[in-house]
């Protein structure tokens, strides 16, 4: 299969998996918990999810993104490396679950969330080896797979939780349902890796230590971004009820669950800037461009249909009790737009490898995060988290643009953006006109407006999309026995 049509199949087939698990799957299992929760329960256990994010920002250490970019190198031992690598990870997140109960003695959380907490940051080292493994996928254009056993994951979260509630089994069971979720991907994960390489555990102290002087700017990037990015729940939890927490992460969730959109186009543009960053400038620009104007295409929709059917998202998610959710996804979900672009200029930056270029600024930003959740959530509580959210995700974008252009040379000029534009107003106003009806139907006449303008203005076409994802020989049609192996 050629490397053009296999990426673009990996796009495709990933993307149905993620939005099927995340429509029918993802944002059915917070159904269920918030209305077996309630507002207060359910702030718990947000709150539980943001020490997961926490100790895993912690133990990051860059491992998993940088083994993606050093085992594609050619001519790498990559058996060998990856045994070195995994050993690490996972003395890295033995270390997570040793200092974990030590760090939640300063917390006064009831028992049964510091409990949970600790299945959680158990649940971390399966994580933790799962995104590891995918470096192995990545490097074959294998993502499908990953995406399959995340999909039969979430099944198994779903069920699990199901169970909880219908037996009425209790906050820490329904807890319990990630750290089985966590065991089965990784186990799967490592069964399928088997296929393409067999590595050993490897216990190689030198090699650590180069390796990390690389890594560690990336590790200390996560846990940078964990400030900005999470850190807000944890600071509303200490400071407000736990049911105003609910209230946040009910629109918090609903924005998360998109968040893979971006991280997966750029796990699989990677490899290709990266390879064509080295070997043809002409190449990347266009890579680089096109990505960008695919980034816009698909930002300004969400961000405009949020905006008018906020309301109807947050109904179908968590049901009654949760109204106020509304208003808050209407500022989170500028944030994500910060996180699309904020993924792709660290792409560039990456690719550059200038992310050491990124540390202070990212070290300034979060400071300037803690600063504000603190002030405005005292103030304002999940509204000031959201504000600060939104404007911190801004800051991101402008400095790692400022970051990329500096290093690389190169800011995006993506063409024909004024027919995106022009197709993103149409839909803002097929939504307004159709406020009156049904959520589905307002839903969907105003995506089929906007895809159908996006084609009949050529503002972004499918040739593009593949170009995207391929060399310029692959588009132009080599013969068959000259494409690269996949």
């Amino acid at each position: 299969m050629a490397l053009a049509r296999k990426i673009a199949y990996n796009v495709v087939f990933n993307s149905a998996l993620k939005v099927t698990s995340t429509v029918f799957i993802a944002l059915l299992s917070i159904r269920l918990i918030t209305g077996y929760l309630g507002q207060e329960g359910f702030g718990e256990y947000a709150t539980v999810l943001a020490f997961f994010a926490f100790f895993g920002a912690i133990g990051d250490l860059g491992l998993a993104t940088l083994t993606a970019r050093e085992i594609a190198k050619p001519g790498v031992d990559e058996a060998e490396f990856f045994g070195k690598v995994a050993a690490l990870r996972v003395l890295a997140s033995g270390a997570i679950i040793c200092i974990a109960p030590a760090v939640l003695f300063f917390f006064h959380y009831a028992p049964h969330v510091k409990g949970g907490i600790f299945l959680v940051v158990i649940a971390l080292l399966f994580a933790q080896f799962s995104t590891l493994l995918n470096g192995i996928f990545q490097k074959r254009l294998a993502m499908d797979r990953i995406a399959m056993v995340e999909f039969i994951g979430k099944i198994i979260q779903f069920a699990l939780i199901y169970t909880a509630v219908s037996l009425d089994l209790g906050f820490l069971a329904i807890v319990s349902a990630v750290l089985g979720t966590m065991f089965f991907n990784a186990s799967i994960a490592l069964l399928l890796s088997r296929r393409f390489i067999r590595f050993r555990f490897s216990f190689d102290r030198p090699f650590w230590r180069r390796f990390m002087r690389d890594a560690w700017p990336l590790g200390l990037t996560a846990l940078i971004t964990f400030a900005y990015f999470k850190l807000d729940t944890i600071i509303l939890s200490l400071l407000q009820p736990a049911a105003d927490v609910g209230i946040y992460n009910v629109a918090y969730k609903v924005m998360e669950n998109l968040i893979f959109f971006p991280a997966m186009l750029v796990g699989l543009i990677l490899p290709l800037l990266s390879r064509a960053h080295q070997t043809n400038p002409e190449e990347f620009r266009e890579i680089a461009e096109k990505t960008a104007k695919v980034f816009i295409a698909i930002v300004l929709p969400i961000i405009i249909g949020t905006l008018f059917l906020s309301p109807g998202i947050i109904s179908i998610v968590s049901g009654s009790g949760f109204e106020a959710s509304a208003e808050v996804l209407r500022i989170l979900i500028f944030s994500l737009a910060g996180i699309f672009f904020g993924h792709y200029f660290n792409m560039l930056i990456l690719v550059g490898n200038a992310q050491k270029k990124l540390l202070k600024a990212l070290g300034a930003i979060a400071f300037v995060n803690v600063s504000m959740n603190i002030f405005l959530i005292r103030e304002f509580s999940y509204f000031g988290a959201a504000i600060s959210s939104a404007v911190t995700e801004g800051l991101v974008v402008i400095v790692s643009g400022w970051i990329a252009y500096k290093s690389l040379g190169f800011f995006p000029k993506p063409d024909r953006l004024p027919r995106i534009f022009i197709s993103a107003a149409a839909m803002a106003g097929v939504l307004a006109l159709s406020s009156h009806l049904p959520f589905v139907v307002g839903l969907l006449l105003a995506g089929t407006t906007y895809l159908l303008l996006l084609w009949m203005t050529r503002a972004v076409t499918s040739a593009e999309v593949m170009s995207v994802f391929s060399t310029k020989e692959e588009v132009a049609g080599p013969a068959p026995d000259s494409l690269p192996s996949a």
